[in-house]
């Protein structure tokens, strides 16, 4: 799944900025309104909080209270010119890995470091196995917009009913 949504993710969606704060606070947020459920997060950042309203050690507090696990994610190579998860040239030398690895630490969680794609991919696994899924959920995320089928059957029939109408009018004697 995780592999399927980075292929569908869209470079700069979000701008340059990064939000570690929010994120995790929307995290919190969205934990709040399901009881059945893995309170697990992962937190990807390929730099340091930079923007947003919630200080990340405040969203840290808020993940705590509520018993949420997060999982930390640096990414970024040693090399300015190295691997980046946005390709937007940061590299690793912006990533607050100290954040990162206190924020795993107080939750409960581990911090991971991904230098290349092959890391990241090793990352994964290893989440995997820490924190399998507990239940076949399964969910559906449409690729493609499907209303066009039931939307072309109504002009249609619209058309068809308006052509009918127009043909009886006519054969009507004045």
């Amino acid at each position: 799944t995780v592999s399927k949504m980075l292929t569908e993710a869209q470079i700069g969606l979000v701008g340059r900025a990064t939000a570690i704060g929010d994120a995790l606070g929307l995290s919190v947020k969205r934990f709040a309104s399901k009881k059945e459920s893995n309170r697990i997060v992962v937190l990807l950042t390929d730099g340091q909080n930079t923007a947003g309203n919630l200080d990340p050690e405040d969203a840290l507090l808020l993940a705590r209270e509520e018993g949420i696990k997060v999982y930390t994610i640096g990414v970024g190579s040693d090399n300015p010119r190295g691997f980046s998860l946005f390709n937007m040239g940061s590299g690793g030398s912006n990533l607050d890995e100290s954040l990162l690895k206190n924020i795993a630490e107080q939750t409960g969680g581990l911090y991971f470091r991904a230098k290349d794609v092959a890391g990241l991919q090793q990352i994964y696994a290893e989440l995997d196995k820490l924190e399998p899924i507990s239940a076949d959920e399964q969910t559906f995320r449409p690729q493609t917009a499907l209303f066009y089928y039931p939307l072309l059957l109504a002009i249609l029939l619209i058309s068809a009913m308006a052509f009918l109408k127009t043909v009886r009018a006519l054969k009507e004697p004045s």
